[in-house]
């Protein structure tokens, strides 16, 4: 409103515009007066001018994706010492706004009835003590320019940390046996002590080689007994918020190449900066550093020691 008085003033005089804006002119007067003397700004007018530059900050480090309780928590894991409803009043008057889930789910993983398929080990229940303990795998699309790209993830239930990814524009079942190999080879030295591997009923994961290569991991194959989305539910959640994060909010998309390159600065942040409130509102790495801190060391419970860092 002072803006507007500003713009307007010279034509229509303060004290009109004013009566029509229903502000008091001495308002506007010591508006006036405190831009041209700072000292004279209330405590809460320099804190909000303070704290704004902090809140963008967060804001835009974290793929402009923060919600007003997002933005809040890292600020104070930051040191900051701020009311929630001052942080949702000023991204108001900022025009910030994280981003909001909305579109519809898609099937990318093609079910084969006639297949062998293992026993469902989970049972929905998607919870564990411990990383390596179960892990979630599925599979997501992203439409380009030249047809679609498809993502694999395998996650890590424990602490929903992504420990295996690969991009491709065939759904053949090498796309998923590339994940799988990534989180074999940086997670599990050989000793899986247990560990369960569970996806949906899709063709890929059912296919002879994805099964050898779990069986000659030693890891034990887990499979959705229903058939709908909330059999692999927590890992639909995370295609869901790898599309909401940075697929719809960044494209549209070229192709594989940039959207693999997008995927690998996704999943690096999603790991070691994105708090996620199942966990305490805290990065998956930082959560897992956390639990191996209070048990045994890395080696002692079958992880690299580069899948800390």
């Amino acid at each position: 409103m002072i803006a507007f008085v500003d713009d307007n003033k010279v034509e229509y005089g303060v004290e009109p515009i004013c009566d029509v804006i229903e502000i008091a002119p001495s308002t506007y007067y010591e508006r006036k007066r405190q831009e041209r003397e700072p000292d004279r700004r209330s405590v809460r007018v320099k804190r909000d001018e303070a704290l704004m530059p902090e809140i963008r900050r967060v804001f835009d480090d974290n793929y402009k994706v923060y919600g007003v309780r997002k933005v809040w928590k890292q600020l104070k894991r930051e040191g900051f010492v701020v009311a929630k409803c001052t942080v949702r009043r000023l991204m108001r008057q900022m025009g910030l706004h994280g981003a909001t889930r909305g579109k519809a789910f898609t099937v990318t993983t093609i079910p084969d009835e006639l297949l062998a398929r293992p026993a469902d080990l989970v049972d929905r229940d998607f919870t564990a003590s411990a990383p390596n303990r179960l892990w979630l795998a599925d599979i997501t699309y992203v439409p380009t320019r030249v047809g679609f790209v498809y993502v694999a993830f395998v996650t890590d239930v424990f602490s929903r940390r992504i420990v295996g990814w690969r991009a491709s524009r065939s759904l053949e079942t090498g796309l998923a046996l590339d994940a799988l190999e990534q989180a074999i080879w940086d997670r599990l030295d050989g000793n899986p002590d247990g560990l369960i591997h569970h996806s949906d009923r899709g063709s890929q994961y059912l296919s002879i080689r994805y099964t050898e290569r779990l069986a000659d991991a030693g890891i034990e194959p887990s499979v959705g007994s229903v058939g709908d989305s909330y059999d692999n539910a927590m890992a639909e959640t995370i295609n869901g918020l790898y599309k909401t994060e940075l697929i719809w909010r960044r494209g549209p998309w070229r192709g594989l190449d940039d959207v693999e390159y997008a995927t690998l600065e996704w999943v690096d942040w999603f790991n070691h900066h994105r708090i996620l409130e199942p966990i305490g509102d805290i990065p998956p790495a930082e959560y897992e550093a956390n639990y191996y801190r209070q048990t045994s060391p890395a080696r002692d419970a079958g992880l690299k020691p580069n899948s800390l860092r």
